[in-house]
């Protein structure tokens, strides 16, 4: 790759130069991207605006539920209601906004969401995650969640929830600059900050910033989250439309104290002033805690830190033609993409680390069966370093309909890990094609992938996904069929030759699953009914603190689950969703047969601007025994002698939006209010869930 070195100011059109993105060095375009942020935020309230600015979004205030459909990995993402597929003309100082977006390698176009009645979509964990006991703690799914993805895996997960990744990076287009602040507190000091800003420079070039920060001392001892996240990302298109770039810089540092649960948990039904705070925990020093939200130091936990830079660069060949515009009389160019050669680089780097400073070497021998010989600190550490370069062919039979493609390719992965003194090396070679069809008339959308690893560290690893969407009717709704199978090498963490002190057993097969999955959904009756069923062999886990396994036998899970909206009059709506699991008997895995999530709730337009949504909400799910949760590995772990048997979860809840300002305010866990032994839920043996707690968040959107 040849270099190029320039100097700029920042009275410089810097748009013009991603034109250049093709000869310059990653290291060069990441002093052009902060170089843009510094320009913008110099900018800031220099830009003509109007009173009673607000912004363009979707109207889904009558209670409709967004679309939630599965990607190809398998996990669950927001279908916003789609937009336009172009910038429109507007006035520089009109008192609105024309803004979209899509996530990073979609084609589905999706606009803002302005629902009230869900606090969910706002938070970072899903209702049907739980946590150990403290927002920002470790946290994990209560429906059956394999990893569906082939390849190399560090094998922490516990943070996935608050991270920023590639795939749910947004690329905007908007009119108009558009920035979004919000800012949630809560009881025991929890806060948490989360800024969007985006702009265009043209309509061929978009930038934008994403910062979030978590900060939860919680109720317990040593047991204090901070996570900071941060996402630069742009991508810029060439006048004559045939090269274009994709950029996305990102950074995730999860700080996460562990006390490794209550050492007596029956003393919750015996609080003085009901402060559980007081209460001994299992790792830790007694002196060493605080409830300082400032505090960001850790003297026992996790420290993770990943950081990515993505860069996708395409050059397109096709046909020009051009159409008459008759307002103007002339010839617009148009530029039809035929095939498309396109190179992707991703340099990623992951550093693991769990540190005790006030090792008890009583507590870990006996709670957690590790004889430590009188160490005074105990450090476990794995760091690696991966580099990615992926070249693809693509092609567009249809030159009227880029939503329809063929694309192939291959790549070659780079692996480097320091595990503790242990330097390893490694590589991956893989091949990959995509097929994608979404008619023009949006009736049929059609998705199939696959990765298939040649050589290397995964060799014989590979992933493919079918998935076919149908709509049947307006009236009727649509329907989607899907498969998947993932064949996988087990994670990393498995590796008894790890940092982490594990124990690998009989750890010497790829993990396979098959996936077979159903949905219908009617928008206009507000229903939706989905299905999944999971065939697993080799499944790993882990059943102890330390002591990694395989199992053998062939097993399988089924998830039914079902989504409703009840209009019980005028102004007050029901919505319910409720998952039925169900696995094989004698296998490693626990799941609660029922989980629900109901809300009743009073919504509606009032004042003009005033939209309202206030009520109750309950969430409860069956006894099941619950998996444990290791803090020296960062794993939920399989066990068979505690069940939890927790109360309904209640929340009350109060949510207004007035125009481009949107309010929050939450009393959660008022079952904790009901007098008796066992007030308190538990997520895992030792583990207990916060008391009451209140939350109050704000979400405010401006316009340049």
């Amino acid at each position: 790759m040849k270099f190029i070195h320039f100097s700029f100011t920042l009275h410089s059109p810097l748009y013009s130069y991603f034109a250049f993105m093709k000869v310059i060095a990653v290291k060069h375009i990441v002093l052009v991207c902060f170089g843009m942020l510094v320009l913008q935020l110099s900018s800031l309230g220099q830009g003509r605006t109007r009173n009673n600015t607000q912004t363009t979004v979707s109207a889904t205030d009558d209670g409709k539920s967004p679309d939630v459909v599965y990607d190809r990995q398998g996990r669950r993402v927001p279908n916003r209601n789609k937009g336009n597929d172009s910038l429109q003309k507007r006035d520089q100082y009109a008192d609105s906004i024309t803004i979209y977006y899509r996530y990073f390698d979609s084609s589905n176009t999706r606009t803002l969401d302005s629902s009230l009645n869900d606090f969910a979509k706002q938070f970072q964990q899903p209702y049907t995650n739980i946590n150990i006991g403290n927002y920002g703690s470790a946290s994990r799914s209560l429906l059956f969640s394999p990893l569906l993805k082939a390849g190399w895996d560090a094998g922490f997960h516990q943070f996935d929830v608050y991270e920023f990744t590639v795939e749910n990076s947004k690329f905007y287009q908007t009119t108009r600059p558009f920035t979004e602040l919000a800012y949630v507190l809560g009881s025991k000091a929890e806060q948490t900050i989360h800024i969007t800003h985006t702009q265009n420079k043209k309509s061929n070039f978009n930038f934008g910033l994403e910062y979030r920060f978590i900060n939860s001392p919680g109720s317990f001892k040593n047991q204090n989250n901070n996570h900071n996240n941060i996402r630069l990302n742009a991508q810029y298109q060439s006048n004559n439309r045939k090269y274009g770039a994709q950029l996305i810089i990102l950074s995730n540092k999860h700080i996460s104290s562990e006390n490794g649960g209550l050492i007596d948990a029956k003393m919750l039904d015996s609080l003085s002033f009901s402060d559980p705070f007081q209460l001994d925990t299992r790792i830790g020093a007694s002196g060493a805690f605080s409830q300082n939200p400032f505090n960001t130091n850790i003297s026992t936990g996790n420290r993770y830190k990943n950081s990515t830079i993505f860069l996708r660069q395409y050059y397109d060949l096709g046909k020009v033609d051009s159409i008459y515009n008759s307002e103007d009389s002339v010839y617009n160019k148009i530029f039809y993409s035929r095939v498309r050669l396109q190179h992707n680089l991703n340099i990623s780097s992951f550093n693991y680390e769990f540190i005790d400073n006030n090792v008890s070497t009583t507590k870990y021998a006996n709670y957690f069966g590790l004889n430590l010989f009188n160490n005074n600190n105990l450090q476990f550490q794995n760091k690696w370093n991966i580099v990615t370069n992926e070249l693809n062919a693509v092609t567009f039979p249809d030159k009227n309909n880029q939503a329809q493609f063929l694309k192939f390719g291959a790549a070659i992965q780079n692996i480097k890990g320091q595990l503790g003194t242990i330097t390893t090396s490694d590589y991956n070679i893989y091949l990959n094609g995509e097929y994608r069809n979404k008619t023009k008339n949006k009736v049929w959308d059609l998705e199939a992938t696959g990765n298939l690893y040649l050589n290397g560290l995964n060799a014989g690893d590979y992933q493919a996904f079918i998935s076919l969407k149908r709509l049947l009717g307006k009236r009727i709704g649509f329907l989607e069929l899907g498969f998947q199978n993932v064949n996988r090498t087990p994670s990393t963490i498995f590796n008894a030759q790890n940092n982490f002190f594990v124990t690998a057993v009989g750890i010497n097969k790829k993990e396979n699953t098959a996936r077979v999955f159903a949905e219908y959904e009617n928008p206009l009756k507000h229903f939706k009914l989905s299905g999944e069923y999971f065939l697993v062999n080799n499944y790993t886990y882990f059943d102890s603190f330390f002591a990694a396994k395989q199992e053998s036998s062939v097993m399988n899970v089924l998830h039914i689950s079902a989504e409703k909206k009840i209009k019980l009059s005028k102004y007050w709506n029901w919505y319910i969703e409720a998952h039925v699991q169900q696995t094989t008997a004698n296998t490693p895995i626990n799941l609660p047969l029922f989980l629900t999530r109901q809300r009743l709730a009073f919504e509606g337009n009032f004042y003009t601007n005033l939209f309202v949504s206030t009520g109750i909400e309950l969430k409860y799910y069956t006894n099941y025994k619950a998996a444990n949760y290791s803090p020296f590995t960062g794993q939920f772990f399989y066990q068979n002698s505690y069940t939890v048997a927790n109360r309904p979860e209640i929340n009350a809840f109060l949510h207004l939006r007035i125009k481009s300002f949107k309010a929050f305010v939450r009393l959660e866990n008022i079952n904790t209010l009901i007098p008796g032994n066992g007030k308190y839920n538990f997520s895992a043996q030792q583990y207990a869930q916060n008391a009451m707690w209140f939350r109050l968040g704000i979400w405010w959107n401006f316009i340049n």
